[in-house]
């Protein structure tokens, strides 16, 4: 079966978000595999509530959470169309938000959780902020440390 949709539709639509949020659309925010035990089940929960509030505001669906000892203290949906700002994804904003709560860019012993796995800005974000850990995706996959992405 021919695709109807031509890999150059396929990129305009992607670029514009039109296509991802039509994926979004054909699968239910709440329909998720449950997590591997339940501490990262509730914080993956929590990234996809801030990636639902993304797409109620009318931005990318994209959601991420910062956890420090079993708390939240950073909250970020994707920003991204709202602030008309390309460095506003669902990851940097939850980094931001954890650094003014805590009056601090050192992240040390904090963990990000996020709705899908994190661009290799976002990563480098995390880098940067000492994040320990970043679990992503629908089942709160561990990625480990976040690393420093070669350019």
């Amino acid at each position: 079966m021919i695709d109807p949709i031509s890999s150059l539709t396929r990129r305009r639509l992607l670029w514009s978000g039109t296509l991802g949020v039509a994926l979004v659309a054909a699968r239910p925010l709440s329909a998720q595999p449950a997590a591997a035990d339940p501490e990262t089940k509730k914080f993956i929960d929590l990234a996809f509530a801030m990636r639902a509030r993304a797409v109620a505001e009318g931005d990318q669906p994209f959601g991420a959470i910062v956890i420090k000892d079993g708390r939240v203290i950073g909250e970020g949906p994707s920003r991204v169309r709202t602030n008309r700002d390309p460095t506003a994804h669902a990851e940097i904003e939850a980094i931001r938000d954890a650094a003014r709560r805590l009056g601090t860019p050192d992240l040390s012993g904090c963990i990000l959780y996020a709705s899908s796995r994190p661009c290799p800005m976002c990563a480098t974000a995390a880098y940067w902020a000492h994040i320990a850990r970043v679990h992503s995706g629908a089942d709160g996959a561990d990625a480990g440390p976040p690393r420093y992405p070669s350019c």
